[in-house]
């Protein structure tokens, strides 16, 4: 027992970090503007790696017998912050200049084929799901089995699948759309496909 607490222990000495981004803030225009972008990665997505590192300093002084806490509020704090950091991870790496003709290609075209009649059947449907997030949330294509789904993620940490794997995510917070696109969230959904990295999406199958 001793030996699987240090070893969560150290684990948690490690705290996690913002990413770079793989372009320039400007890189995603006109489909997303500077402003947002920076405003997004630097403030935004900081907070979530801070609201991370704050639970898991939490629980590292707790399992050293330095404090007590509500495990399962620090839990649900970690939970939030830390899908937080990951969904915006793989929203920026997802993403490149934008292209006018942008199909998938490669393995993830095969696998959305093998699940749907066509990519425009697939593009409609993850859409409607992203248009019609309720509040705050994400949209995400995820692999499981070799099987393709789509499903939202509010709030970052609620209606998740376990042992899924997330291969395309995206953010519709406001704060990830409002300063150019307004109320306008469909012309904002309907833009992102232009900006998706699908050589990118394929890496991560």
């Amino acid at each position: 027992m001793d030996i699987l607490k240090n070893s969560c222990a150290l684990k948690l000495i490690m705290r996690i970090s913002l990413p770079n981004l793989p372009y320039d803030y400007s890189a995603l225009e006109p489909v997303i503007s500077r402003e947002i972008m920076e405003l997004h990665h630097k403030k935004h997505h900081q907070s979530y790696v801070d609201g991370a590192n704050k639970a898991l300093e939490k629980l590292e002084r707790y399992r050293k017998g330095e404090i007590e806490i509500d495990i399962r509020a620090v839990l649900r704090d970690l939970s939030f912050h830390m899908n937080g950091h990951e969904l915006h991870t793989l929203f920026w790496n997802i993403m490149r200049p934008a292209r006018e003709d942008n199909p998938p290609t490669g393995r993830i075209e095969q696998i959305i084929l093998q699940n749907y009649p066509s990519f425009q059947s697939f593009q409609r449907e993850f859409s409607d799901t992203a248009k019609n997030v309720e509040g705050s949330g994400w949209a995400i294509a995820f692999t499981y089995r070799d099987n393709i789904g789509i499903m939202t993620i509010e709030k970052h940490n609620l209606m998740h699948i376990a042992n899924s794997k997330t291969i395309l995510a995206l953010d519709v917070w406001e704060h990830a759309y409002y300063l150019q696109y307004k109320n306008n969230r469909a012309q904002y959904v309907d833009n992102w496909w232009k900006v998706i990295n699908w050589d990118a999406v394929n890496r991560l199958l």
